[in-house]
């Protein structure tokens, strides 16, 4: 059976998490002024590295960043940044 789990992101360029191969990432948003991922997935699946790229917004993105996965704001809207999932899920 299917479920959706939370994951804590860093606000850093790039960071792996480790998650069901499976999983669906769902969205990006801020929870008690952290920034989170949610995602469906299959707890029973192997496990995997899924690569969490992270923009600022008026900062360089190269084509190499890979899926659009959301948006998120920080310090009241004072910071912007965009989450990408590296191509395969990968190191980008």
């Amino acid at each position: 059976m299917e479920s959706i789990w939370k994951y804590p992101l860093e606000v850093s360029d790039v960071q792996t998490l480790v998650m069901p191969s499976s999983a669906e990432i769902l969205a990006v948003q801020v929870q008690n002024g952290k920034p989170c991922l949610w995602a469906r997935v299959d707890p029973d699946a192997p496990k995997t590295d899924r690569t969490i790229i992270t923009h600022g917004t008026g900062h360089a993105v190269s084509e190499e960043t890979g899926e659009y996965i959301g948006t998120y704001q920080l310090e009241e809207g004072q910071l912007v940044f965009h989450a990408f999932e590296a191509a395969g899920g990968g190191q980008p």
